[in-house]
């Protein structure tokens, strides 16, 4: 679960072209669909209209007419002043914003060939174009002065934290440089650029190639109908005979719940555990290789002893020494509570005609027997009580309509990319619009795994755009005619991504500059999880799909007596894999490994979570958030952003949990911030005070009762 935010301003995130000639701005062709601004409602992108031949002129066009912006800016004889330098900054691109924004969202949510040609063809450039702003002396000199002055200049709060974000960024970008420290500079990022885009398309083409594969039905004994149904029409969709099961990114696969034949499950983890170790073009060991060892010696130009200690300077945790220490204070209770979940695993096991020594594979399977023998809960008896759609509508929307007073029309009208997808537009309490929400829910081979939430449209309150956010995850499809029925972790994961979504939808920030840090960005998608299991909204979505009856209130018992079952085993492997995260990005230059197999399991072992049957989440060759993705030493950030939603969840629940004035005051407050206030600040001005692990700790059962106050 990812948030992609391919932000414009001088800390912008996205791919694209830099030298461009002006002609090419006068070269793009007034039929290209990105020439204007788009007709539709929300300036939607209309793809209706739009091909694959026209993202690439737009963005050349954009670039083009963007530099000229920021020449402009920098060149500007006038002495420098917030109206005529940070205003401009803030605001630059708005043809470059109308291609790129859609372009990056549906190269990774509908990739093909060619639209992977235009993106290697444009992403080696996105260093260039940031460092011809971050590294343009001229600029940096009027950004300075300003940033020199700021406690005499007549700027609100808001305007002042612009400034110094954006000085921030400037330097932490190399500003400060020598000439040619900025050559060596601008040749690390485009190179780190090309290598993210190559792993990125090395690993969907090794998840695709990795599916596993089988014409004997007997193989899926124990799948339900409508995952063998699934598994049938996958098949058919790459015109194969019998079944096929698609890989998720994860290490572990949502199927080896279901299956019984031991051989099965093994084939099917073991195809994702090597899916990007197997040599040849889908390999992509080499290439993190070279990130890590290019982003060491980025580092170390910059001044700073390694990668992590470079890109936790404008995170809310600061320094690689914190989250470390954060880590372990979460591991040793965590891979405590795993290894008492593999005792009691074991004991099922050894109960079996043919007993065998409990292996990753075997761990969903088994552990759901000890859930059904301590909770009574089986699963399959919850799915039929959550029906994709009817979470969506019933659940996500009503509870963020509960909390924030917000409302939600679905849009036939609206033209989308892909024929799974559907919008929705959303408005305020008083009819005013705020967003169109599109939801992109269901797996496919050209989609990159995970869930994630970006832009089609970026929301801009100085350039008068309302933002078109996109919710992009991966949920079995079913069978034609057959009810999308998904897991109890599937609910939570659409509760997740709205979460982002609302920070997008609701922010009402004017000047924004830089982006949210990784380990704040999970906040708010995090802490809207909470509501899934809020009893109210529960009743509301959790409805047998055939009878429309409500789950009964023994069921719904157990699910709240089982919820912290497997814990230990969870929050291990996230620790597991946020500490290989940071191993990795620990390194300096000098001492970037030659075997990354090797470097893995002697950095779990130093840590004291290498453990043969918890695997972490991701492993390093199928890291894709760290390597292709944006959170390379940030990776913590999802169990930092837990620390603070439970904490936040606390003061919920200290003050009448969901009612519309407290969602009204988390909304004033935290969301519709955006990144216009310092975190530490926003967060603990609402809370009253800093976050503590007592929440994060007591959510994941991690504790005994007695010890929830003393946790810290």
């Amino acid at each position: 679960m990812r948030y992609l935010n391919h932000s414009f301003s001088a800390g912008l995130v996205l791919l694209i072209l830099p030298f461009a000639s002006r002609s090419q701005t006068q070269a793009l062709s007034s039929a290209n669909p990105f020439y204007a601004p788009s007709p539709l409602p929300f300036h939607a992108p209309d793809f209706d209209r739009i091909k694959e031949t026209d993202y690439q002129p737009a963005i050349e066009a954009g670039i083009a007419e963007s530099m000229g912006e920021i020449r402009a800016i920098a060149e500007n004889p006038v002495p420098p002043d917030f109206a005529n330098t940070i205003v401009p900054l803030l605001k630059f691109g708005q043809l470059l914003r109308r291609a790129a924004d859609p372009f990056f969202c549906v190269v990774a949510a509908a990739s093909n060939p060619a639209l992977q040609k235009v993106e290697e063809a444009v992403s080696p450039k996105v260093a260039a174009f940031r460092d011809f702003i971050h590294l343009d002396p001229k600029l940096f000199a009027r950004v300075k002065a300003i940033k020199d002055k700021l406690a005499t200049l007549p700027l609100n709060p808001e305007q002042k934290h612009a400034v110094e974000v954006l000085y921030r960024d400037f330097t932490n970008a190399g500003a400060n440089l020598d000439i040619a420290g900025k050559t060596r500079l601008k040749q690390i990022n485009e190179q780190l650029s090309t290598l993210s885009t190559q792993f990125d398309h090395k690993l969907l083409a090794a998840s695709k190639a990795a599916a596993f594969h089988t014409t004997d039905k007997k193989l899926l004994e124990g799948l339900p109908q409508d995952e063998i149904d699934a598994a049938s029409a996958a098949a058919k969709n790459r015109n194969q005979p019998g079944y096929l099961i698609p890989l998720q990114n994860t290490v572990q696969q949502p199927v080896l719940v279901w299956l019984k034949d031991r051989e099965t499950r093994a084939s099917i983890y073991n195809n994702s555990w090597n899916r990007a170790e197997r040599g040849g073009d889908t390999d992509t060991r080499q290439t993190l290789l070279n990130i890590a060892n290019l982003r060491a010696e980025k580092a170390r130009l910059l001044g700073y002893p390694n990668f992590a200690a470079w890109k936790l300077v404008d995170q809310m945790a600061k320094t690689p020494d914190a989250v470390l220490k954060f880590l372990d204070s979460l591991s040793a209770p965590a891979a405590a509570r795993a290894a008492a979940e593999a005792k009691d695993i074991q004991a099922v096991i050894d109960k079996l005609p043919q007993p065998f020594a409990l292996a990753p594979y075997d761990w969903a399977l088994y552990s759901e027997q000890v859930r059904k023998a301590k909770y009574d809960l089986d699963q399959d008896q919850i799915r039929p009580y959550f029906e994709m759609n009817r979470v969506l509508q019933d659940g996500v929307f009503y509870a963020a309509t509960k909390l924030y007073g917000i409302t939600f029309r679905e849009r036939k009208d609206i033209p989308v990319y892909h024929p799974d997808v559907r919008v929705f537009e959303v408005n305020d309490s008083d009819g005013k619009p705020l967003a169109l929400f599109y939801a992109d829910l269901f797996k496919r081979d050209n989609k990159q795994g995970g869930g994630w939430t970006t832009n089609l449209v970026s929301g801009s309150k100085l350039n008068g755009l309302l933002p078109v956010v996109l919710n992009v995850e991966n949920l079995p499809k079913p069978a034609p005619g057959q009810p999308a029925l998904i897991s109890s972790d599937d609910v939570r994961t659409m509760f997740h991504e709205f979460g982002h979504a609302l920070a997008d939808i609701l922010d009402s920030a004017v000047y924004e500059a830089g982006n949210m840090p990784r380990d704040f960005v999970e906040f708010p998608s995090q802490f809207n999880e909470h509501w899934a299991t809020d009893p109210d909204v529960f009743a509301h979505y959790a409805r047998h799909y055939k009878t429309d009856a409500v789950m009964p209130p023994d069921l719904v018992a157990k699910i709240r007596r089982a919820r912290t079952f497997n814990q230990g085993y969870l929050t291990t492997e996230m620790v597991a894999a946020s500490e290989l995260d940071m191993q990795w990005h620990l390194l300096p230059p000098d001492a970037v490994p030659a075997d990354a197999d090797t470097f893995e399991q002697d950095a779990l072992k130093k840590r004291e979570l290498w453990i043969p049957a918890v695997p972490p989440r991701y492993r390093t060759s199928i890291f894709e958030h760290i390597w292709g993705g944006g959170y390379a030493a940030g990776y913590y950030g999802y169990l930092w952003s837990e620390m603070i939603d439970d904490d936040a969840y606390e003061w919920f629940t200290e003050h009448g949990g969901m009612t519309r004035a407290n969602g009204d005051r988390f909304r004033q407050m935290i969301l519709s911030r955006g990144t216009s206030q310092d975190f530490e600040t926003m967060y603990e001005n609402w809370r009253g005070g800093p976050p503590t692990t007592r929440g994060l700790l007591r959510e994941r059962g991690l504790l005994p009762a007695t010890d929830y106050l003393q946790a810290q």
